[in-house]
């Protein structure tokens, strides 16, 4: 079974950069889609992008298209590179696995990180 760990939240003005990180152990993710997941508080959990397994596509959600960047590499690490982060930013991010396929419904995934918090500050 596969555990994930998100790490690189923190505390950042508005207009600037982060990068969050998503550690898989338990298991290769080299079977499942990955996707990012944001929930500010007061709101349901929302889609922020996914990327397929193999790595060659990814999909954002509007709010972030342009800004944010997913990636993943060989091993077992996901990323999220934030830039010209807004105060509707703001928010707990997860990291999430899905086998068979990419999705923006967060019920469809399997396996899902702690989360973790990303404050901008405006």
């Amino acid at each position: 079974q596969v555990q994930l760990v998100e790490s690189g939240g923190g505390l950042v003005q508005a207009g600037g950069s982060r990068r969050l990180s998503c550690a898989a152990s338990g298991h290769t993710l080299s079977d499942y889609a990955m996707g990012w997941f944001r929930q500010a508080p007061g709101k349901e959990r929302e889609f922020v992008a996914t990327i397929t397994w193999t790595g060659r596509r990814t999909y954002y959600a509007d709010s972030v298209k342009g800004r944010f960047t997913m990636s993943r590499d060989n091993a077992n690490m996901v990323y999220l590179q934030m830039n010209s982060l807004k105060h509707e930013d703001t928010a707990v991010y997860y990291c999430a696995a899905k086998r068979y396929g990419n999705s923006a419904d967060p019920h469809e995934y399997d396996v899902w990180g702690q989360g973790t918090q990303v404050t901008v500050s405006s």
